[in-house]
C-alpha cells in the first residue's frame, strides 16, 4: 500500500510558480499545502511509515521553495538542505517519531489524529526556515543560528493561527487512501489485460 499513496501523495503537491503572485505568495501555498499533506500522512494508521511518507513531502516542498527564489535544485540536494535545515526544528523529534508509532499502534486512527498538528507544525516551521534560507542566500547573506531560531518560534506563533481542524487532516487522509486504491486497482487491471490478450492468441 505504500508505494501507491506515496506516489498519491506527491502527485497532490504539484506546484507551479504563479507569476502574478510573489514569491511570499507563492511560499505561503507551498508551505501551508506541504504542512497539511504531511498532517493527513500523520493519520494514516501505518505505525513508523509515515516517517517514509512525510520526509519526501518535505523535500519536495524544499525544492519548490528552491525554485520560487530562483534556485533549481535536484530533489537530492533538496533532500540534504531540508536535512540541514531541520537540524534546528529536530528538538525531540526522534522522541515524538517513536511516540506517534506507538501510539498508532495502540489507538490507530485516535493516535493519528492527535499527532497529526504536531507534523504540520513541524514542516510549517521547515517551510519557513527554507523560505529564509534561500531568500538570505539570492542576497548573499549568512543565515546565522540565532536567526534560524528565532524563525522556529515565529513559525510556532503563526501555526497556532492557521493550524487546520482534525475533520480537515482526517478528510484528506481519507481521500488520499480512496485515491491510492482506486490507483492500484486500475494498475492491476492494466497488468492483467496485455496477459489476457496474449493468452488469447496463444489458443488461436
Amino acid at each position: 500500500m505504500l508505494p501507491p499513496l506515496l506516489k498519491q501523495v506527491l502527485d497532490n503537491f504539484n506546484f507551479d510558480v504563479d507569476p502574478d503572485l510573489t514569491p511570499e505568495q507563492n511560499t505561503e501555498e507551498v508551505i501551508k499545502s506541504a504542512a497539511l499533506l504531511s498532517g493527513a500522512i500523520a493519520v494514516e494508521p501505518l505505525p513508523f511509515a509515515d516517517i517514509l511518507l512525510i520526509t519526501p513531502v518535505q523535500a519536495k516542498m524544499v525544492l519548490h521553495i528552491g525554485k520560487i527564489y530562483g534556485f533549481d535544485l535536484t530533489p537530492e540536494r533538496a533532500q540534504d538542505v531540508a536535512k540541514e535545515l531541520g537540524m534546528t526544528v529536530a528538538y525531540g523529534m526522534a522522541a515524538r517519531q517513536v511516540m506517534r508509532g506507538l501510539a498508532k499502534i495502540a489507538l490507530p486512527v485516535l493516535g493519528g489524529l492527535i499527532t497529526a498538528p504536531a507534523v504540520y507544525g513541524w514542516t510549517f516551521a521547515l517551510g519557513r526556515m527554507a523560505e529564509q534560507y534561500f531568500d538570505r542566500k539570492r542576497q548573499g547573506l549568512p543565515f546565522s543560528d540565532r536567526e534560524r531560531a528565532q524563525v522556529v518560534q515565529e513559525a510556532k506563533r503563526s501555526t497556532k493561527r492557521v493550524l487546520p481542524s482534525a475533520s480537515d487532516f482526517g478528510d484528506l487522509a481519507a481521500e488520499l487512501r480512496r485515491r491510492a486504491q482506486d490507483r492500484e486497482q486500475a494498475a492491476g487491471t492494466a497488468t492483467q489485460t496485455p496477459n489476457d490478450d496474449t493468452q488469447s492468441q496463444s489458443r488461436h
